[in-house]
């Protein structure tokens, strides 16, 4: 297989929320799921679709895999449960999230999987970190780098830089 550039999306907001974060990273490259090329900071963000939860930290990475898109998904998953993931109701809260944003230049549209991530664009806490490490990427089926749709995001969500990763 190819090595193809891909761009994921972390997040948390139960337990230690950003060391959910960086043992998600390490595991990524540990069990050679990904080479990581760059990571954000990390964002102290606000819950969407149930906003009666704690607040998230996000962060995004960019790096490299062999893997389909199909086994990179399998492998985010292990990482979630590994990480402590419970599995909850949609927009409930959760020890960590990983979701795949980008994956080269593909489109992808199957039963478990859509790249990009359908979402995305109405996401400042995936668009902000994301512009971080990756503003100059064209998303296709937007023709638009990150950026780009960043400036067009019409969430008005609270995304503020932390302290320390």
């Amino acid at each position: 297989m190819e090595t193809v550039e891909v761009l994921l999306s972390l997040g948390s907001n139960l337990g230690k929320r950003k060391n959910n974060i960086r043992k998600a990273i390490t595991l990524l490259e540990a069990y050679n799921i990904l080479k990581i090329k760059k990571i954000s900071s990390f964002y102290e963000t606000e819950p969407v679709g149930n906003p009666d939860q704690p607040n998230f930290i996000n962060a995004a990475i960019i790096g490299e895999t062999t893997l389909t898109p199909e086994e990179l998904l399998s492998a985010c998953k292990k990482i979630e449960r590994e990480v402590g993931r419970i599995n909850r109701p949609r927009w409930h809260p959760r020890e960590i999230d990983l979701d795949i944003i980008l994956y080269d230049n593909y489109t992808i549209e199957t039963e478990r999987l859509q790249i990009p991530h359908p979402q995305m664009h109405r996401r400042r806490f995936v668009l902000v970190p994301a512009n971080e490490i990756a503003s100059h990427l064209v998303v296709p089926n937007f023709n638009k780098t990150i950026g780009e749709i960043l400036q067009d995001c019409k969430d008005k969500s609270f995304v503020a830089r932390t302290k320390d990763n």
